[in-house]
């Protein structure tokens, strides 16, 4: 019988998490699917904690070497025999009604409605935060603009038709961060996205992220900006905000003058928010920035007062 949901788990070296990630999937009230482990060149006893659990539903794939999060996810999804594509982290927990709310939603869907993803607690140091921001006011439908914004929708949260990938491809293995971010851009390009209003997954945030790599980061918002030039254009702001925060990142890590190209042209494009923007940058660069960060300030109100000239303000 064809297997309704592929349940993909990239791991790499995470065999002390593994375990509460594989039974948060086998303890869903909605059982009809397959789990494909893909051991992303582990050195730990991940395969171990995988064969332990005995399960026919379970395959386990590995890499020779360690290629990345993208190229994880992308071997998994083209081993699945699901008709839908759920994604799970291995240092992740589900919810046991989290498959069964997200396959009535897309079951009850038109086509044109590719991915069914949930609200989560983000959970670091004790503390927990649950995402959908408060700033996305439309999480149901066309979301490509707010995506543009940031991401707010996790990995292990989506319910994905199969045919998305189908259409807009894999993930971009040339990023080592927010590849997820990446990949939903380009479905809600094509696709509309419905949310289930509720936290049913819970995303622990530690040290070990990938996410917790600054350098990565930046590399990957760079390659973002660059793929998706022609949609962050479209908004001004929202373009602005991009060069503003590479910038920003560049600087806190010491890469002046780079950062400062990111920051002037933030400055052209849409010349705004001042005292907010270079409050964000006193912080990141320090005291040693300071002079710098005055200069930055002159420009910047010069660059406003030349745009309320030219529009007669």
């Amino acid at each position: 019988m064809p297997i309704v949901i592929s349940v993909v788990v990239p791991t790499y070296n995470r065999a002390h998490m593994l375990g509460r990630s594989i039974r948060s999937i086998l303890a869903q009230t909605f059982q009809d699917f397959e789990i494909i482990v893909v051991d992303d060149g582990s050195t730990d006893d991940t395969q171990k904690v995988v064969r332990s659990f005995g399960d026919r539903r379970i395959r386990y794939v590995q890499h020779d070497e360690n290629k990345g999060e993208a190229a994880a996810r992308n071997t998994g999804i083209r081993l699945a025999k699901g008709e839908y594509i759920a994604s799970q982290d291995s240092d992740d927990e589900w919810l046991p009604e989290k498959l069964a709310k997200q396959v009535e939603v897309l079951d009850n869907s038109p086509p044109d409605v590719g991915v069914v993803y949930t609200g989560f607690w983000k959970s670091h140091d004790g503390r927990k935060t649950y995402i959908p921001f408060s700033w996305v006011k439309h999480p149901n439908g066309n979301i490509h603009k707010q995506l543009l914004r940031g991401n707010f929708i996790g990995s292990p949260v989506t319910l994905i038709r199969k045919g998305c990938f189908e259409k807009v491809g894999m993930f971009d293995e040339r990023l080592a961060n927010v590849v997820d971010w990446e990949m939903w851009i380009r479905i809600s390009k094509y696709y509309h996205f419905r949310y289930v209003a509720e936290p049913l997954v819970i995303a622990y945030y530690h040290s070990e992220n990938i996410s917790s790599s600054r350098k990565s980061l930046i590399d990957a918002l760079e390659l973002i900006l660059e793929k998706h030039s022609e949609d962050f254009a479209k908004d001004e702001k929202m373009l602005a905000k991009q060069c503003f925060d590479i910038g920003s990142l560049l600087v806190s890590t010491g890469e002046l003058e780079k950062g400062r190209r990111y920051l002037k042209r933030a400055a052209r494009i849409c010349p705004i928010s001042i005292r907010t923007a270079l409050s964000c940058l006193l912080i990141l660069s320090g005291p040693s920035g300071g002079k710098y960060v005055v200069k930055l300030y002159e420009y910047i109100k010069k660059q406003r007062e030349n745009t309320r000239s030219k529009n007669g303000l």
